[in-house]
């Protein structure tokens, strides 16, 4: 005789919603935005469908209409013309530049957004890498002084959370120590803990032109093939002052981002990238899969590998879908 039967809490929608595990909700997302310079100007990411990249002023009307939606926090990437970078990064420095400025104005008119923000030196850089490089190497230390002046000079625009994704060592307890020292307390950062040097990114750097002028990544972001790496970049973070610890990318590293969830109290965050996107809409396109449907499993396994935020393109479209 069968004793167990576990199919009796899934005979109905009402049990089975009832005992759910997991959920996802509208809280749960951050959305990436990408902003380029103009007026009344958008232009769709040819590589991501339905992503595009906007003026300050339609960025602006952007965000209200996600606020709308019930969707509260927003990641900001710049776009910048080649004429705007060069080999230190100087235009992330640049009160008057189109990041900082409109950066300003979205928390001057979005007060009750959390405004997440990118530091790194590829979209400045002539070189396209995410520290500065010097005869043909990225260098260290040297990077860690530009990235903390990137920080500072973001924090001054109001936003509430630094992303350091660089993946330069020791640039959390610098970045830290810097937003500190100018009575930035309260300025969180979400650390690019587990960054990995992954196929999944080109669709970003697409829709940036921050693809690196020569070689790769793999000097500083993760290999792949590591997870227990990935919990020694956790301690030094959690050390060095981090309040977020991030997984990128999320669906092939869901095992990350369980061993990060089971090893350490900070909350954990998934960075639902680009590439992933870009799969789904492409599949469904065809129609060899259901959209909508992988894209709320995708999501569903991020929460249940042990992510408490979501970093995700899907975010409009999954409130749009929800509301």
């Amino acid at each position: 005789m069968i004793t167990h039967r576990p199919r009796r809490n899934r005979k109905s929608e009402v049990i089975r919603n009832m005992i759910q595990e997991n959920h996802v909700t509208v809280n749960d997302f951050i959305f990436p935005l990408f902003l380029i310079d103009g007026k009344n100007k958008t232009s769709e990411v040819a590589s991501m469908p339905g992503i595009y990249r906007y003026s300050p002023d339609l960025i602006l009307k952007e965000i209200e209409a996600c606020m709308k939606l019930g969707i509260k926090a927003f990641d900001v990437f710049p776009s910048l013309a080649d004429k705007y970078k060069d080999k230190r990064a100087t235009e992330s420095f640049n009160k008057k530049g189109l990041y900082l400025k409109t950066l300003t104005q979205i928390k001057k008119e979005f007060p009750e957004a959390c405004i997440m923000t990118d530091v790194a030196m590829d979209p400045y850089s002539s070189d396209g890498h995410d520290g500065l490089v010097k005869n043909g190497e990225i260098v260290n230390d040297e990077t860690l002084s530009i990235l903390a002046k990137m920080a500072v000079a973001q924090a001054e625009c109001g936003i509430d959370i630094i992303g350091p994704s660089d993946m330069m060592d020791g640039r959390v307890g610098v970045i830290r120590e810097a937003l500190d020292d100018h009575g930035f307390t309260n300025v969180s950062i979400m650390s690019y803990t587990a960054k990995y040097a992954s196929a999944f990114y080109g669709p970003f750097r697409d829709a940036l032109d921050s693809a690196p002028k020569f070689g790769d990544k793999k000097t500083y972001q993760m290999n792949p093939a590591n997870s227990r790496e990935a919990l020694i970049e956790a301690q030094l973070d959690t050390q060095e002052g981090a309040d977020f610890l991030m997984v990128k990318p999320a669906l092939s590293y869901l095992d990350v981002i369980k061993d990060l969830s089971d090893n350490f109290d900070l909350p954990i965050v998934a960075y639902n990238v680009s590439g992933e996107y870009a799969m789904v809409k492409a599949a469904a396109a065809k129609g060899w899969i259901d959209g909508d449907r992988v894209r709320d499993e995708i999501l569903l396994s991020m929460k249940r590998a042990g992510a408490s935020v979501i970093l995700t393109y899907f975010a409009k479209e999954w409130a749009l879908k929800n509301k």
